[in-house]
């Protein structure tokens, strides 16, 4: 028994562990367990690539008018007509030059919108830029021609109200409209005035847009460019973001009107439009 007793003790301290191993062991295990934890907290502060760092990727392109709305006419052609053609084509070469950019249409057939939808819809998807398009008139002359380029603001000139009562008096074909609209009356000047007030927030970065658009249209298509101005336009009134509203030339000019309506002149129109975008887009990502 006795020697059994000696034979097993041995044994035992045969398997017996070393303490410094052990204690090696221990301080590798230590450390690896800092480093993992230092590794993970470095992955989770990494920032994000997968989000884009530009200020422009989601832009709404508005097609004025629409559906039981034609807008003005020329001698055969419509306003919705031009504006969709434009406004699809606008939205077509965004996509297949900044694919990285998300483009929504309000319309993107002959349907009608109401005004107040255009730029909720704009809001609802949280646009960083709202584009709306349209062609002018005047029943004073044939001979008057160009392009415009409008944002948000106080008319300064008579002509700009005109334009501004014109494009707002599309919500007389609305439901209710005295109510969705606060009691807005777009026959009445001071309305119109009250309504300039809004948009104060965006209005530096939509006058940059619009200087270039104008200037695209100058150098781009050789179109005369009557600038950019500013009145209250309810199609802009609840932007949450940059935006204009660009009158691309006059139907009530026979001259004018041929080339909006065909398909080389809406081509050009939109080329002209989206070097404006993306000249914008780029000094705003700088």
């Amino acid at each position: 028994m006795h020697i059994d007793f000696k034979i097993s003790r041995e044994t035992s301290n045969e398997l017996r562990p070393n303490k410094k191993i052990m204690l090696k062991v221990l301080k590798l295990v230590i450390a690896a367990s800092f480093l993992l934890i230092s590794l993970s907290f470095a992955i989770r502060q990494e920032p994000d690539t997968s989000k884009s760092s530009s200020k422009v990727n989601t832009v709404v392109i508005d097609a004025g008018h629409g559906g039981k709305d034609p807008g003005t006419r020329g001698r055969t052609t419509k306003e919705k007509d031009v504006a969709l053609k434009v406004a699809l084509e606008l939205g077509r070469k965004i996509k297949e030059e900044t694919p990285e950019v998300k483009v929504l249409f309000t319309r993107s057939t002959d349907v009608f919108i109401e005004l107040g939808e255009r730029s909720a819809f704009a809001n609802r998807n949280n646009a960083d830029l709202f584009i709306s398009i349209h062609c002018n008139a005047t029943p004073r002359s044939k001979t008057v021609h160009g392009t415009e380029t409008f944002v948000m603001g106080l008319h300064k000139t008579e002509g700009n109200l005109e334009v501004a009562r014109r494009e707002n008096s599309v919500i007389l074909q609305e439901t209710n409209y005295k109510q969705k609209y606060k009691g807005f009356d777009p026959n009445s000047p001071l309305a119109h005035i009250m309504l300039a007030n809004y948009q104060s927030a965006f209005i530096s970065s939509s006058l940059r847009l619009a200087d270039l658009i104008e200037k695209k249209f100058q150098s781009v298509s050789d179109r005369e460019s009557r600038g950019v101005k500013q009145a209250g336009f309810l199609v802009l009134w609840r932007c949450a973001m940059p935006a204009v509203l660009i009158e691309t030339g006059f139907l009530s000019s026979p001259d004018e009107e041929d080339y909006l309506s065909s398909d080389d002149g809406q081509t050009e129109v939109a080329e002209s439009i989206h070097q404006a975008f993306t000249a914008y887009k780029k000094d705003m990502d700088r």
